[in-house]
């Protein structure tokens, strides 16, 4: 594969500093187009690619407020909002440039300028660019993935971004059509029963009932009631006959959660309602069948239960014709904030405290942890605008740098971490600029 040339234009009304930028360039195979007036730049920009623009702040002669450079720049964002733009000038007030950076600008440098410096400063944001480009193609292709799937199949409104969970949906609606058990594995709060649904909906059932049971919820000596019914009389307490969950769910979908918390002798009775279809209600000699799809989920490790004789063999393999595993959400960090943004809805904002609280935090206790974070932050909000302290999760306690960051040294080193040293990912777990992030790196010391 043949990599694009690489392609600054330099806007400066001095053919001597754009002969001097061409030849400092070129020493790093970077290929310079040079205007020198504002007018003309732009033209440059809206003929061809260009990957990285070097700007100065004053054309016009005897001019040294900065004016014409910060009406450039504004021109050269609206043409391509994230196209990078180093300032560099001689006279401008400095208070003018650093405006311009807060406002986006990627850096300013000062003439005469320090060779070895600006070519790291346009390698990293060369760098950064061709990064930024491929993360959009991948987002791009991602989000035309999800929006085929979603066209495809019912895929519940379930949200998310990472590719894990896009494989895990996808695998659910190719193998709802089946008609076999399905056993959906993975740590609490990481949405299985949304899977289940996602088969329902998408099976040759889905016109029937979802019904669904926590067999860690009922106790042991009503287990049984609970899956198959029970006539007036079989159990102290029983005063009417009951319709059990596979009654209910005659011609739909059943949905057995924590299946590894059910006894044995439930596992045996549930075993051979699945190779006959038929069953007994408690306290009846009458044989009934039903007609249901089985969907179970467990976060056990069940070949470690079956080693330690508490779960069927047998019944395993009856229930896992086919696995969905879902990993946890700190294996998936790019839907955090889709989540996030998912149960704040459109009422509330989040502080970038909070953000970086929300990206450092491991979630153990996954969706349903961050859920319940969202939820509990919305109650405590002022003003709609929720803050690190209304989530009350231990990354909103770091101490804030000595800038008044809320980024610390340790928050960004975790981030990168995440992201395997990919800056433009880390960047954007954090919800930050790429410039943005390479700031805090050289504030913190930081080096990939």
């Amino acid at each position: 594969m043949t990599m694009a040339v690489r392609t600054v234009l330099i806007i400066d009304d001095n053919p001597a500093v754009t002969s001097a930028m061409e030849v400092l360039l070129r020493l790093r195979d970077i290929r310079t187009v040079a205007a020198q007036t504002p007018e003309e730049g732009l033209a440059v920009l809206a003929r061809g690619r260009i990957d990285l623009v070097i700007a100065d702040m004053n054309f016009a002669a005897d001019t040294t407020s900065g004016e014409e450079g910060a009406a450039l720049f504004r021109a050269l964002r609206a043409a391509q909002p994230d196209l990078p733009v180093i300032l560099i000038t001689a006279w401008t007030h400095l208070e003018t440039a650093v405006q311009l950076v807060k406002a986006g600008a990627a850096d300013y440098i000062g003439k005469p300028w320090d060779n070895d410096k600006l070519l790291s400063t346009v390698e990293n944001l060369l760098e950064l660019s061709e990064a930024t480009r491929e993360r959009e193609r991948l987002q791009h292709a991602s989000r035309r993935r999800r929006e085929r799937l979603a066209a495809q199949y019912d895929v519940r409104d379930v949200v998310f971004e990472s590719e894990a969970m896009e494989r895990v949906v996808e695998l659910a609606c190719r193998v709802a059509r089946a008609d076999v058990p399905v056993l959906i594995t993975g740590p609490n709060g990481t949405g299985k029963e949304r899977i289940a649904e996602i088969v329902h909906a998408n099976s040759s059932v889905r016109g029937g009932p979802f019904i669904a049971i926590n067999c860690g919820a009922i106790p042991g000596e009503l287990i049984e009631a609970e899956l198959f019914g029970a006539e007036v009389g079989a159990y102290t307490g029983a005063h009417r006959a009951r319709a059990g969950r596979f009654q209910l769910a005659d011609g739909g979908t059943l949905f057995l959660d924590e299946i590894g918390n059910l006894p044995i002798e439930g596992q045996i009775k549930l075993l051979r309602v699945i190779e006959t279809g038929r069953f007994e209600q408690l306290g009846s000699s009458q044989t009934r069948s039903a007609r249901v799809r089985i969907v179970s989920a467990t976060n056990a490790d069940l070949p470690a239960l079956i080693r330690a004789g508490r779960f069927r063999e047998d019944l395993y393999y009856r229930l896992n014709a086919i696995e969905i595993a879902l990993p946890p959400l700190a294996e998936r960090t790019e839907d955090i904030l889709p989540l996030v943004q998912h149960f704040l809805g459109p009422d509330f904002e989040l502080s970038e405290d909070a953000l970086a609280a929300l990206l450092s935090h491991d979630w153990p206790g996954n969706v349903r942890e961050l859920r319940n974070a969202i939820e509990r932050a919305k109650l405590l909000a002022s003003n709609r605008v929720v803050c690190a302290t209304d989530l009350n999760l231990p990354a909103a306690q770091h101490t804030l740098s000595q800038e008044g960051d809320p980024l610390t040294r340790d928050i960004v080193e975790a981030s990168l971490h995440k992201a395997r040293g990919n800056i433009s990912r880390a960047a954007q777990s954090l919800g930050l600029s790429r410039q943005a992030l390479y700031r805090r790196m050289e504030r913190f010391g930081i080096k990939t």
